[in-house]
This record gives structure tokens, C-alpha cells and sequence, in this order.
């Protein structure tokens, strides 16, 4: 709910005692077409000093799975244990945190070192289609 010149005012006043930003929109829950994930990339471009993150109210995971991918250092998310419950925020819940967790530590995993290497399982296969 924030414009950039709001946020780096934020920043400005905050940044003393300042650890992370959180990329966010703040509807509940969020559409999938404002979710805007690459904002977690220009914050990190913009703020190389502060950890990155992203606060999600989507109602899926697959939002929180982008932020990841797209090196997010923390994400928030509501929990609850009935999204069809009384409250505002309810819709935008994730019931089973398990899930996510795991979703987030897989996807850690798949984004590797960024370094490219020929692993031990491809040498069969090198050697196997290299043949003449």
C-alpha cells in the first residue's frame, strides 16, 4: 500500500534498526495479476544492504515458491486452521504450513550454486550419447 518514494522513506527513518524489506500487496486475498514478484528483485538491487523478503497474502503457495526462486530471504504468511472462518484475512491463509515449508526448502534445493558442473549422475549418459 505503498508507493517506492514511501518506502524509501521508510527505509530513511527505519533503517538504523532495520533487517528486512518485504516485497507485498496488501489485499486478502491477493490477485494473482498485483502480486508483482519481481519487485523482491528490484528491492534487491535498490537495497543490497537489507535481507529481502516477501509478505504473501495469496492464497495459494505458489506465490511464496516464486519469492524463493526469486531469492526472497523471508516469507510471512498467515496460517490458519479454516479458511472459511470469520475474518478478513481467513481467504488468504494457508492451512497446512508443512506443506509450504517443504515446498520452500525443495525449491531451495532446485535453484542450486549457480555454477555450472557436469554432476555424477549425467556421466553415464555423457559417455552413453558422446559415442561416434
Amino acid at each position: 500500500m505503498s508507493t517506492q518514494e514511501q518506502v524509501d522513506d521508510a527505509v530513511n527513518i527505519l533503517s538504523p534498526n532495520l533487517k528486512y524489506i518485504l516485497a507485498c500487496t496488501s489485499t486478502y486475498p491477493s490477485n494473482i495479476d498485483e502480486l508483482n514478484l519481481k519487485h523482491i528483485s528490484t528491492l534487491k538491487d535498490k537495497y543490497p544492504q537489507f535481507s529481502i523478503g516477501f509478505s504473501n497474502h495469496y492464497s495459494g503457495l505458489d506465490a511464496s515458491l516464486g519469492a524463493v526462486a526469486l531469492g526472497s530471504e523471508c516469507i510471512e504468511f498467515h496460517i490458519t486452521d479454516d479458511r472459511a472462518s470469520y475474518g478478513t484475512d481467513q481467504a488468504a491463509s494457508i492451512e497446512n504450513s508443512d506443506v509450504l515449508v517443504e515446498g520452500i526448502n525443495i525449491m531451495g534445493r532446485m535453484l542450486g550454486d549457480g555454477v555450472k558442473k557436469v554432476y555424477d549422475s549425467e556421466i553415464p549418459i555423457m559417455n552413453k550419447l558422446r559415442k561416434v
